[in-house]
């Protein structure tokens, strides 16, 4: 198990939350350059207008400097969204990624969710496997032409 700790995201997370999201998947996938935008968008709004009691979300950081995340959003008022999860590659395989989805989960199960949903890629089957072996289920798959890729765009939902 890697040796991180967990804290609650501040607003001064966001332009390394954005580079680190736009940077990964831009190498790794070949997403463009609308990708980090997006990302950028969605914390903006997050840190604009979430509800603390019912939204929340982690940085993952080793030694003091940021290395993952994850967040708890509301999508309606029975069901949670993951988003943004996200781990440095020093931190991938090391158990940290189970440890930030069952807190996510846990907080969303906690603040009285029925369900947890989340959006990603076929292309993420590390991730789809770390899902399944939660006990998301994939409910849906389509083809999608995103962030400059043809991708299989997948949404998986958890009973909490």
């Amino acid at each position: 198990m890697a040796d991180f700790t967990l804290r609650p995201f501040q607003s001064d997370d966001v332009p390394w939350l954005v580079d680190a999201h736009a940077t990964h998947y831009a190498r790794n996938d070949g997403f463009d350059d609308t990708f980090g935008p997006l990302v950028n968008t969605i914390l903006t709004d997050f840190v604009a207008s979430h509800d603390p009691d019912v939204e929340r979300g982690w940085i993952a950081e080793v030694a003091g400097e940021r290395a993952g995340s994850i967040f708890c959003v509301r999508l309606n008022a029975t069901t949670a969204k993951l988003r943004l999860f996200y781990l440095s590659p020093r931190l991938r395989g090391q158990g940290a990624g189970k440890v930030l989805l069952r807190t996510c989960c846990a907080f969303a199960r906690d603040v009285g969710y029925d369900q947890m949903t989340l959006w990603t890629h076929e292309s993420h089957r590390a991730a789809g496997h770390l899902y399944k072996t939660h006990g998301f289920d994939l409910v849906d798959a389509r083809p999608v032409h995103s962030f400059g890729q043809d991708l299989i765009e997948q949404t998986w939902t958890k009973r909490l």
